[in-house]
């Protein structure tokens, strides 16, 4: 592995040698290297591109790194990763990709991964999106994540956008049986004339489930952004999403939040605020003898945190 596919890793699963435990890293659109363990397994599909978690049931303490990187021009890589956890389980997974494009064609990740949470299992997902490189090819990432949760089961979703990536399309659905927690949490950047779309919808169809979505962005000179967000309370339930964003420069932000009550029980809230940095925080930190682009990038720091 050469020096910017070590950056890469470094980027998107903070690796700087060979992780612990089980992992799983493509490179370039075929496997780099694997590791398995006793309670982990990872099986490669016989029919798609992708890969098959296996986490067996009471597995605790344990963690799963399954990074992406790309560090060619025109590559237009696709995975389809399923996730079995079982009951009572309780890891950490840490995904992402990273591409590192300096030719003139795009390169490409599209990836699907479906999660089955065990009855109890307790999982926290985390994955981050990065591009760099200064060719005129594309950076391109479209994460699919499909999530079904079985009673009493608990997932916490992780989802950054460092930056560098001139497109994407973040889709993620979730049914979410009785008792089961949703908690998920995204941060984007863009710049540029950098486009990101995001497409949540979680249907709540057992009694006493809940979900918690907050999306967090910045958006910066002429890039724009969409943030789209349906949660459906099929049952008692408890159900809040919430955008955030700053917008700067020429940027463009919208966000359509749907809300679907189909239980008299089901509560269910939205939140929603764009707009800019306001000029007396600049100011209070101006004082301090920060210059007005500091004190923006302390602000925006802050905010995404």
């Amino acid at each position: 592995m050469d020096l910017i596919q070590k950056n890469l890793l470094e980027q998107v699963a903070d690796l700087h040698d060979v992780p612990k435990g089980a992992y799983n890293i493509r490179a370039n659109g075929k496997l780099d290297s694997r590791n398995t363990t006793a309670n982990i397994d990872i099986v490669t599909k016989s029919d798609k591109p992708g890969i098959d978690i296996i986490i067996k049931p009471g597995t605790k303490n344990e963690s799963v790194h399954i990074p992406v990187i790309i560090s060619e021009s025109g590559i237009d890589d696709m995975v389809y990763n399923d996730f079995y956890i079982g009951e009572g389980a309780d890891v950490v997974i840490i995904a992402g990709c990273g591409i590192h494009n300096m030719g003139m064609e795009a390169s490409k990740h599209d990836g699907i991964h479906t999660f089955y949470v065990g009855k109890n299992a307790r999982i926290k997902y985390v994955e981050k999106h990065y591009g760099a490189g200064d060719g005129n090819g594309e950076r391109i990432m479209n994460p699919e994540t499909i999530i079904e949760m079985e009673e009493g089961s608990y997932m916490e979703m992780e989802t950054t956008q460092i930056k560098g990536i001139d497109s994407t399309i973040r889709v993620t659905s979730a049914k979410l049986a009785a008792g089961a927690t949703l908690e998920i949490r995204e941060n984007i950047m863009t710049h540029g004339k950098q486009y990101a779309k995001t497409d949540f919808s979680v249907d709540l169809n057992g009694a006493d489930s809940s979900a918690n979505v907050i999306s967090r962005s910045v958006a910066r000179d002429k890039s724009r952004q969409e943030f789209f967000s349906v949660i459906n309370g099929n049952s008692e339930c408890r159900g809040h999403s919430e955008c955030d964003a700053i917008i700067m420069d020429d940027a463009s932000v919208s966000a359509s939040p749907q809300l679907t009550a189909n239980n008299i029980d089901a509560s269910l809230i939205h939140e929603a605020a764009i707009g800019k940095i306001a000029g007396e925080q600049l100011i209070k930190l101006m004082t301090l003898g920060l210059t007005e682009q500091e004190a923006e990038e302390q602000i925006i720091n802050g905010f995404m945190k």
